[in-house]
């Protein structure tokens, strides 16, 4: 995500190396808000705040500050701990009661109840709201009965839901619910603390679209203004129910241009916390010099990957063996010391090794660098005659490896690569999800739960919510359902290793690198921690001044 101005002269060295261009400039930022508030580095959300239409990381960071869910993810390991959830209990793992703790309230001051989550769940699963998130909720009986049809060009055929609500949810009273599944799901828990699964208040059905502008959540800081390309704004609530309180008043994430001007505030004190700094402040461990002992280093459960647009889109990439070329002719391991000065790991498959069970090498020989290899089963496959183009955003710090990818890419190849910058994160998404950005695209996965499942089928699954490529694979789909359905723990993540396998045959998308997350922090605040998701836990932070 971030980068700096300031040590172009150290990338330019980099370029050498790899015949890159350095990263441009930025603006200056704004005076730090002071007081008992934290400012954060911060981006354009692509939609409005409606937690079952936010998968992209700059509205998940703040939905997740300003939400509580059912289960919260412990920060250190990720794993999943009661939260507005009393318990979550199952003798067969397809019907599962939910019971909830009371006294949980909106941050508009109305209770929580079973029919929060039930009316939420049911409204996000409705093909007739077409959320991003939809996908989530599959596993739920009734849940293709409220799907409906959609038309050639993917939209909602009105009346076409054979049912409004799914018939795998029903409220038992106010603080209970009972969930069934469409087959046993013995890691269903597990995912009831991600962003889809958010209980919304009555005044949502009322409004939806006033919502997304001024979410009402039930987290730790409730939600105060949004002003498009310049801020979002947040602050403690007083009546949260969680253990653990906030420290602060408050937070502001702070929307950038671009890295540099960001990283520049950090220097001075005028920005608080930068979550990932920047690949220039990377080179040479420079943030060492700039920041001292202020920040933090951590591996996280990032993956950064490039897909390959669907092939209704763009077929230039239809041939397997052009896209394992390509991925083949990437030098991760030169790339990750050269860009990223080692705060990178060089990914050989689909899945962060952060995640129990993680599988090393599922991509074999597709990921390890081999140029003549490369360039053989290239033109094998029959070639590229045109330009290869990487698309990014570029309000991120992206620019640098994009390069350092296409100049890796062309030697190997021999056919011409070369980087496409979009303006910002919502732009570049938009293109993604309106299936409007040909060629190759980066793209990335923040885990929202640490399990093999989460990095495999909420972006490979026929219809995932985040399977940018429209990628398809009967087989893969079979093996994934399988292994949800095993109720053995090593023999289910034994069936999600077989599926991730079979993405190497395909390479819908190539993996890149999992991310080492170094964030930096100014001298205004302290006990700055990031998780295991590579997000800010703010209810550590505390101001040194407040």
């Amino acid at each position: 995500m971030p980068v700096s101005r300031r040590t172009s002269v150290v990338l330019g060295a980099v370029a050498l190396a790899l015949t890159l261009g350095a990263c441009g400039g930025g603006d200056d930022g704004a005076a730090a808000d002071g007081g008992n508030t934290v400012t954060v580095r911060g981006c354009n959300p692509q939609s409005p705040f409606v937690p079952a239409n936010t998968n992209e990381v700059c509205g998940g960071d703040v939905l997740d500050q300003i939400f509580s869910f059912l289960v919260r993810y412990n920060p250190e390991d990720g794993q999943p701990e009661n939260e507005i959830a009393a318990d979550i209990s199952t003798e067969d793992s397809v019907t599962w009661t939910i019971t909830l703790k009371d006294g949980w309230t909106f941050h508009d001051g109305t209770p929580v109840t079973s029919s929060s989550f039930v009316d939420a769940w049911n409204w996000a699963a409705s093909g007739a709201n077409a959320t991003l998130n939809s996908y989530f909720f599959e596993p739920i009986a009734g849940y293709a009965e409220v799907q409906g049809e959609v038309d050639d060009e993917g939209n909602y055929i009105d009346g076409s839901a054979a049912a409004e609500t799914m018939s795998g949810l029903a409220v038992v009273d106010d603080l209970t619910f009972t969930v069934t599944l469409s087959q046993p799901e013995s890691q269903f828990p597990m995912r009831l603390g991600y962003t889809a699964f958010a209980p919304l208040p009555q005044s949502f059905f009322e409004d939806p679209e006033a919502f997304g502008q001024h979410p009402i959540g039930t987290g730790p800081f409730q939600f105060d203004s949004w002003e498009p390309n310049i801020d979002i704004r947040i602050s403690a609530y007083e009546d949260y129910a969680g253990d653990v309180k906030p420290s602060i008043d408050g937070a502001t994430y702070r929307i950038y241009e671009n890295d540099d001007a960001a990283y520049n505030d950090l220097q001075a004190d005028q920005l608080d916390i930068m979550p990932l700094l920047p690949t220039s402040a990377l080179a040479g461990d420079t943030y060492k010099i700039d920041l001292g002992e202020r920040f933090v280093s951590r591996p996280t459960g990032v993956l950064e990957t490039m897909t390959f647009a669907p092939s209704a889109v763009d077929s230039t990439y239809d041939e397997a063996g052009i896209r394992q070329a390509i991925s083949m002719a990437i030098d991760r391991p030169l790339i990750v010391d050269k860009i990223f000065s080692g705060a990178r790991i060089p990914a050989n498959g689909w899945v962060s090794p952060v995640v129990p069970g993680f599988q090393d090498g599922a991509c074999g020989t597709y990921c390890t660098y081999d140029a003549a290899a490369a360039k053989t089963l290239f033109d094998d496959s029959g070639g590229y005659d045109g330009t290869i183009t990487i698309s990014y955003n570029s309000d991120s710090d992206h620019k640098a490896w994009v390069d350092a990818v296409c100049t890796s890419i062309t030697n190997a190849l021999d056919v011409p690569c070369l980087g496409r910058g979009v303006v910002d994160l919502a732009t570049f998404r938009d293109q993604i999800t309106a299936r409007e950005m040909g060629g190759v695209f980066r793209t990335g996965w923040q885990m929202d739960y640490p399990s093999l499942e989460n990095f495999l089928v909420p972006v490979f699954a026929t219809g995932a919510s985040a399977n940018d490529g429209d990628y398809s694979n009967p087989d893969f789909d079979a093996a994934v359902k399988a292994a949800a359905a095993n109720p053995d723990a090593e023999a289910a993540a034994a069936g999600y290793r077989e599926a991730e396998q079979m993405l190497a045959a395909d390479m819908p998308a190539i993996p890149l690198w999992n991310r080492v997350n170094i964030a930096g922090y100014s001298t205004h605040v302290e006990n700055v921690q990031i998780t295991i998701f590579q997000t800010v836990d703010l209810l550590t932070v505390r101001t040194t001044t407040g």
